[in-house]
């Protein structure tokens, strides 16, 4: 469903290692546990998800904002290095067509790591029946050599997790 975003050019990514950032306050998941089999078979690449406590988004990463729904509710960031994030705030969340949702950005701005991209109203987003739980995603796995998570309790801009690119 997201790949059609995605420009693929496969671009090779400089081999060196690349730190992931916590996104939003929270306690970081498997993929696996999150109830959409989308991201839970991991049809989009791997990644881990956040079972949110905050209403903040921030970016795990530097790069440019290459897609950002008009929901607010997906947003993918492209690193220097070629990375590629999907940040998919909720299960289901299109359907409020961004009601509860507010952007601090836009498509093509450049973003460094902890600068606040999203917020969101969990009690609009729990009340019209959705889960929260926020996937995040390296779309272009076949770039990535190794992807090291740390899972449990976390806040927002805590180092999560290490990738090192082919």
């Amino acid at each position: 469903m997201f790949k059609n975003f995605f420009k693929k050019d496969n671009k090779p990514l400089k081999d060196r290692n690349v730190e992931l950032f916590n996104p939003v306050d929270g306690e970081v998941v498997s993929l696996e546990k999150v109830p959409d089999e989308v991201f839970s078979q991991k049809m989009l690449g791997d990644g881990f998800a956040i079972m949110p406590t905050g209403e903040k988004i921030y970016s795990p990463i530097g790069g440019e904002i290459k897609v950002l729904f008009p929901t607010l509710h997906a947003i993918s960031i492209e690193s220097k290095e070629g990375l590629e994030i999907l940040i998919h705030i909720g299960i289901d969340t299109v359907e409020l067509d961004g009601k509860g949702f507010e952007s601090n950005i836009k498509l093509g701005d450049q973003v460094k790591a902890g600068d606040l991209l999203v917020s969101f109203d969990k009690n609009i987003i729990e009340d019209s029946g959705k889960d929260t739980i926020t996937p995040i995603v390296i779309t272009n796995m076949d770039q990535v050599k190794e992807l090291n998570i740390e899972y449990g309790i976390k806040k927002a801009n805590e180092k999560i997790a290490d990738v090192k690119l082919n």
